[in-house]
């Protein structure tokens, strides 16, 4: 204090400044000065300077209405308000985690254009994603439900939500050494719910790609997720708006944006599914009184119109979240807010990560499978490097197999960049599943098929598959298999098949036809036959296999009922071995991808019903080819011959052909142009070329031609490669339902002269 009066003394006035007065007089105003400017200065020592605002993000959940986020985030960011920290529940919970990693919001509207919408909802399990045995046990049914104590149940969702976590993990990667949520560019937490405890649980650390998923597992669309031995399910389900652990991480003002539904009046709440939304929203409409009074900023989009499925209308609803950031109002706040702070400019965050180095791979123990199975469903192996596409994959093909439940893959950083995949699997409490399927084509007629599948019978790793056709021709199916992955697997297999049916080849070469002066009969074909069998990956997409197999084969007809009506009833042993590839993306309307099979097949012993048995084998390859030019239209080229190696012998296993739409055995082929049964021979060569038209989403429109020569000993002759001997064209309508395939094909040939009609309905079996 004295200081300040020294100095206050010592000020010097100019002489033109003072005033002709007396030493009383002076005094008392130089005193009233110093003590004024003592308390100001005393003042401003007591008032701390006004600290900087915390601003904090609400983003609620809402499914796809929730895109809204993205349309809010742009308009924060083009007025230059700064995010300081960011939570959110469900829908909420993703856009605000990628936000809050360090993407910008014209990023993440990137990501959601570039997501499969589909696949969003509905976990795909590509044709890809599964080996050769479950492409064939598995394209055939309509509808597989869990079986368990002689009870058909439901399953606990609808999808596991591995799309959504799959592409967090890819787009969170440059983040995976963060598990503290508040070292990210932005903090952030999520809010999911404890089923068992019924009670929210705040994520403010962990595997952020696991902790986002749980906020968003939308009870019955998505499987619940279990995380510290909690069961947890959407967070939105206790608390979609949490402003309160906003308050708790110490955020000065509160933007909320809440894409909640309103309540719905009698007229809209017209079915189960609207009224239990209701139900939910009841008690969230109660807390959201107290939670908007908490929010200093509140915007509320439009998006009435809008389910939380509607994720082809992102245009719509992310232009609604810039409306309502627009609105008079809230635009008024968020210039005040801004002006009171430093404008800031988000930058854009990296790109998102093409590869990884895989330095190892640990997984947890489960009981039921061996690591080599679960290696080998992923395949790729430790020490590689791989894509996030490879990454997907492998955990699509582990989900493929329905042996586990719950699928989470951590990525961990290791040293010099390298990676180690953590993979903790819950094995399905479920091993047995009830399967159906319908069909119905011209050759076979309807059936229905019923389908048993059990896993974890006598060892680990295996499945017993069990078909039964019943319907106008009985036919069974019966297989167990042993799957090791990257291992030799083992199997065996039986079945039988029968149809009866007017032909116009009678399987010996036209013998019987001239014999008896026949130009068609009715048969019946019937096939019985049984394989154990051993293959194995290689280079982890092709498959070689080889077996031993018991055939037994009989055809009769009753137009010969009077002479010999059973011309066939032999059995066969023969050995087998193959190799295949298939990248076909779609069995049925394949876009794109290609297939490969070469067979050879040697028959050893025979029963010899027909006294002309001699040893002899059947050489076979197939090639095809999909590609797609557009959205629209693709193109399918399909080659395929087969030839006999040895001598001349039996004519019951020659290549016959004609018809569509059945499932083919033995050597018996489709042909357009020409009947069911119509020509064959013991060699031939086949070219198929398809173009195809998706009209509208799931309905094909395609035309086709086929051309083969077909003849005894056809590459012996030289006339394999000349003008062909049977041709035909095909117009056809596709329809892919939930029970299979429906087609129509109108086929002509010009050398029967005639056209020829086929219809399928359903997946072949």
């Amino acid at each position: 204090m004295s200081l300040f009066f020294k100095a206050l003394m010592s000020i010097s006035v100019p002489r033109s400044w003072r005033i002709q007065t007396t030493a009383p007089t002076i005094w008392p105003f130089v005193l009233f000065i110093g003590v004024f400017m003592l308390a100001q200065v005393g003042l401003a020592q007591d008032q701390p300077l006004p600290k900087k605002l915390k601003v904090g993000l609400i983003l609620s959940g809402g499914g796809a209405k929730g895109l809204a986020h993205i349309g809010v985030l742009s308009e924060l960011e083009r007025q230059g308000i700064k995010v300081d920290m960011i939570g959110g529940t469900s829908m909420g919970a993703i856009i605000g985690g990628l936000y809050a990693s360090g993407y910008n919001a014209r990023q993440i509207d990137s990501i959601f254009r570039a997501a499969d919408a589909e696949a969003i909802i509905k976990d795909k399990l590509p044709r890809t994603s599964k080996n050769f045995y479950e492409k064939r046990n598995q394209e055939r049914y309509a509808l597989s439900l869990p079986f368990s104590n002689f009870k058909i149940s439901v399953p606990i969702a609808l999808s596991k939500g591995l799309y959504n976590y799959n592409l967090l993990v890819k787009l969170l990667y440059h983040v995976k050494h963060i598990s503290h949520f508040d070292q990210l560019p932005i903090p952030f937490f999520c809010v999911a719910t404890d089923i068992e405890q019924g009670r929210s649980v705040a994520f403010r650390e962990g595997y952020l790609p696991e902790a986002i998923l749980a906020s968003s597992a939308f009870p019955s669309l998505y499987s619940p997720v279990e995380i510290d031995g909690k069961f947890l399910i959407d967070g939105g389900i206790t608390d979609n708006f949490p402003a309160e652990e906003m308050r708790r991480m110490g955020a000065d003002v509160i933007i909320g944006v809440d894409v909640q539904d309103d309540l719905k009046t009698r007229i809209d709440l017209q079915d189960a599914s609207k009224i239990l939304m209701q139900v939910t929203n009841v008690q969230m409409m109660e807390k959201m009184i107290e939670k908007k009074k908490q929010t200093d900023i509140y915007i509320r989009p439009d998006i009435s119109k809008y389910s939380v499925i509607s994720f082809d209308k992102i245009d719509d609803i992310i232009q609604k979240g810039i409306d309502a950031s627009q609105t008079p109002v809230v635009n008024a706040q968020l210039v005040a807010l801004r002006n009171k702070r430093e404008i800031y400019h988000k930058p854009a965050g990296p790109a998102p990560a093409k590869h990884l180095f895989v330095e190892s791979i640990l997984t947890n123990e489960v009981p039921g499978y061996t690591r080599s199975y679960v290696l080998g469903k992923l395949r790729f192996r430790q020490g590689e490097r791989i894509t996030f596409d490879d990454l997907q994959q492998g955990i699509t093909n582990l989900d493929a197999s329905q042996s586990f439940s719950s699928l989470m893959c951590r990525v961990v950083p290791c040293s010099d960049g390298k990676d180690q995949l953590l993979l903790t699997l819950r094995e399905n409490p479920n091993h047995m599943n009830v399967k159906l399927g319908l069909h119905f084509d011209q050759l076979y007629k309807s059936a229905i098929l019923v389908n048993l599948t059990r896993k974890k019978n006598m060892f680990k790793n295996d499945v017993v598959s069990f078909d039964a056709g019943i319907g106008d021709n009985l036919r069974y199916e019966l297989e167990y298999y042993i799957d090791n992955g990257f291992y030799w697997s083992f199997g065996v297999k039986s079945r039988y098949n029968t149809f009866n049916r007017n032909v116009q080849t009678d399987f010996t070469g036209g013998k019987l036809f001239s014999q008896y002066s026949l130009s068609s009969m009715n048969i019946t074909y019937q096939d019985f036959t049984n394989q154990a069998y051993i293959q194995t990956i290689f280079a982890n997409r092709f498959l070689l296999g080889g077996g031993i197999e018991y055939k037994q084969l009989k055809i009769k007809s009753e137009t010969l009922e009077s002479v010999a009506p059973t011309f066939e009833d032999s059995n066969y042993i023969s050995v087998f071995a193959s190799m295949k590839y298939d990248s076909l993306n779609d069995l049925y309307f394949p876009k794109k991808g290609m297939f490969f099979q070469g067979d050879i097949q040697s028959y050893l012993l025979s029963s010899n019903f027909t006294g002309n048995f001699n040893r002899f084998s059947i050489a076979k390859l197939e090639y095809k080819f999909a590609h797609s030019f557009n959205k629209t239209f693709s193109a399918q080229f399909h080659a395929e011959g087969g030839v006999p190696i040895g001598n001349r012998s039996v004519s019951f296993l020659d290549f016959v052909f004609g018809g569509y739409g059945f499932q083919p055995i033995n050597n018996i082929k489709p042909f357009y142009g020409y009947d069911f049964l119509s020509f064959g021979a013991n060699s031939y060569l086949k070219t198929t070329f398809l173009v195809d038209c998706e009209l509208y989403k799931k309905h094909h429109l395609n035309v086709g031609t086929n051309f083969a020569n077909a003849e005894n000993n056809l590459f012996n002759n030289g006339t394999a490669f000349q003008k062909p001997s049977y041709t035909g064209y095909a117009l056809g309508y596709g329809f892919e339902s939930v029970i299979g395939p429906c087609e129509f094909k109108y086929t002509w040939s010009p050398e029967v002269g005639r056209t020829t009609v086929f219809f399928s309905v359903g997946f072949w079996f």
